[in-house]
């Protein structure tokens, strides 16, 4: 059974079968590897073996993916990943313009925000452990996380750190771009150490952020301080650096699905992948940024 949290795994990397696609080769039709094989596969073979379209290679030759014309392109990813934030931004600029932020209505609309959040976490979580790809709900989930970010956003912007959200923007595609060039250059190399070493630092990572915040609920003030102060600006880069790294992952995930001829209905989930990762960077930036602004 794949792992399916949207935080703690990436689609592609299988429990079953170790950290699959790690340093192997597509395979055509062939029994799929036990350890290291095809991260679609399944634990006999691979699942496109019956594929009527699938050209057999040659005797000798190295094994082809199968050819079919549902198989996901790099255009379905980019376009599906487009579409995801596209809804993402319109819903973010829909309540940055409607939802106000004086002090007259601040509380509401940061009950609202918090609200919209709450809902995407639960989309995120269904969709995470659906067996399959659901475009309504990963679209949904985008709108309401939408809301969340426009309302955040705007009191950052407004209340704390005048451009502090372009400025998390600019500070996130600069992230995206900088791991892609080097993802492309083979300057990140994502295997099994590399795998490991990212899940369990964003699991001590998230793990402490969770104490941290029981004890600003339970204690008050800003809890054990990992989130505000020179601790604050710490771990929002660390914070930075574990997106960084999903990105990484998803870049991988992406590159596998081409790959092994994944199904088109794969590219929703790597456009929900790379966007559950750029939101994480976007509220880590726009954190940190608060937090050297309140500093000055």
């Amino acid at each position: 059974m794949r792992s399916r949290n949207p935080v703690f795994s990436r689609r592609g990397f299988s429990r079953d079968n170790g950290y699959a696609g790690f340093n192997t080769a597509p395979q055509a039709g062939g029994p799929a590897v036990a350890t290291q094989g095809n991260p679609y596969a399944q634990q006999t073979a691979n699942p496109y073996a019956q594929n009527p379209y699938a050209q057999q290679a040659p005797y000798g030759a190295p094994p082809q993916a199968p050819v079919t014309t549902d198989r996901m392109t790099m255009d379905d990813v980019v376009m599906r990943t487009a579409t995801t934030l596209g809804v993402l931004i319109v819903t973010a600029a829909l309540s940055w313009a409607l939802l106000p932020v004086d002090d007259a209505n601040i509380n509401r609309s940061y009950g609202i925000g918090i609200g919209a959040a709450l809902i995407g976490m639960v989309l995120a979580f269904v969709q995470s452990f659906k067996r399959k790809a659901s475009p309504a709900l990963i679209l949904t989930y985008a709108a309401f996380e939408g809301v969340f970010l426009g309302v955040i956003s705007s009191i950052v912007d407004n209340r704390i750190a005048s451009g502090a959200a372009m400025q998390a923007v600019l500070g996130t595609m600069a992230v995206f771009v900088g791991v892609l060039i080097a993802y492309k250059a083979g300057w990140i190399r994502v295997n099994r150490r590399f795998y490991g070493f990212v899940m369990a630092a964003a699991l001590g990572f998230i793990l402490l952020m969770a104490v941290n915040l029981l004890f600003a609920v339970f204690g008050g003030g800003d809890g054990l301080g990992f989130r505000s102060g020179p601790l604050g600006v710490v771990f929002g880069v660390i914070g930075i650096l574990l997106g960084a790294c999903f990105l990484a992952l998803d870049f991988k995930q992406v590159e596998d699905g081409l790959a092994y001829g994944a199904p088109r209905e794969e590219a929703w989930l790597a456009a929900f992948g790379l966007t559950l990762t750029l939101v994480w960077i976007y509220l880590e930036f726009l954190r940190l940024i608060s937090i050297l602004s309140s500093n000055d």
